[in-house]
């Protein structure tokens, strides 16, 4: 088994393949959803040199399946995705919420500093209403390290326009999920200077999609800022990844995005090119680390990647629909 702390000890690709191959082999023989599936598209440890062979498991087995080690039968917490109404949601059984927490912070002040810099004004009305959301636990987490930074939670354009009118010593990342950042930019208030806006899940079904680009500049524009800060989670991963503008998202080095063909699964396709994104994230000790998505995106040479919105076959889930080709 894979210690923690050599996992956030990652400094290169040599030894994020190492320990991706190291994994993938435990999981093999301690995941029975994982086993099955692999032995399923007949890829075992036997036949995996690299981790360009490893099988993904696909997103979709999270609902329907406990994708969690044998021997773990007490664990802390469970995950859900936000889905819509009458859809089934994908769990993610989280052994260790202090490992959660730890992973998620480290993946912030990779990008962002120290966390004590900052006040948090989370408008996440859709999440604040489903229990066992992951982005609201990590964002809770967030908080409770420096309360008096007077971080918190929204429902409401109003009450967001409350709290962001209360000046501050730190600076305030406004954390909001798409459709709800549109309702505020159409609210003609007033922003503070040292603010950072980022925006994080979709639209949920409550506004029509926008291409990513368009919907940037609409918030840039309402909001007086040179650039829109996004998150890009997902419930059955632990790791985040960040882009601090313009839609380019970057890794922690735990954490590793791979573009396969959208009608090969073991196929993937060069850098720039559009294909379907399949997710490792080292953190994914007790689960799985190798996630093949729903989401469509490009990897670019240099490690970071774009989010281009949904296959055509997938449900809406939390991550933007927004296409740009």
């Amino acid at each position: 088994m894979i210690a923690h702390s050599d996992i956030l000890k990652i400094a290169s690709d040599k030894e994020f393949n190492s320990l991706a191959m190291q994994l993938f082999k435990y999981q093999y023989h301690h995941v029975d959803v994982y086993k099955q599936f692999c032995d399923a598209v007949n890829r075992t440890p036997s036949d995996v040199n690299d981790i360009n062979q490893i099988p993904f498991l696909p997103v979709s087995l999270f609902k329907s399946y406990d994708v969690i080690q044998n021997r773990i039968t007490d664990y802390d917490t469970v995950f859900y995705s936000s889905g819509t109404s009458g859809q089934l949601k994908s769990k993610h059984i989280v052994a260790d919420s202090d490992w959660y927490k730890k992973v998620s912070l480290t993946c912030f002040e990779l990008f962002f500093g120290p966390i004590s810099s900052y006040r948090f004004i989370a408008f996440l009305p859709s999440y604040l209403e489903q229990d066992h959301s992951s982005l609201v636990f990590m964002v809770k987490y967030f908080m409770s390290l420096y309360p008096s930074n007077k971080s918190l939670f929204t429902r409401s354009v109003e009450e967001t326009k409350l709290a962001l009118s209360k000046a501050s010593p730190h600076t305030t990342i406004l954390l909001g999920v798409s459709y709800a950042l549109l309702d505020l930019a159409e609210a003609n208030i007033k922003f503070p200077y040292n603010i950072i806006v980022m925006e994080t899940g979709g639209m949920k079904g409550r506004r029509k999609e926008m291409i990513r680009t368009e919907f940037h500049q609409t918030l840039e524009k309402a909001f007086n800022v040179g650039g829109i800060s996004s998150e890009y989670g997902m419930t059955e991963l632990l790791s985040q990844a960040y882009s601090r503008m313009n839609g380019i998202f970057k890794c922690p080095p735990w954490m590793k995005v791979l573009i396969r063909n959208i009608n090969d699964p073991f196929h993937y396709v060069d850098h720039g090119r559009s294909g379907t994104i399949n997710i490792i994230d080292l953190a994914n000790v007790h689960s799985c680390a190798f996630i093949s998505t729903e989401d469509l995106g490009r990897s670019y040479i240099d490690g970071t990647f774009e989010v281009l919105g949904r296959s055509d076959h997938s449900e809406i889930r939390g991550c933007n629909l927004m296409y740009e080709f």
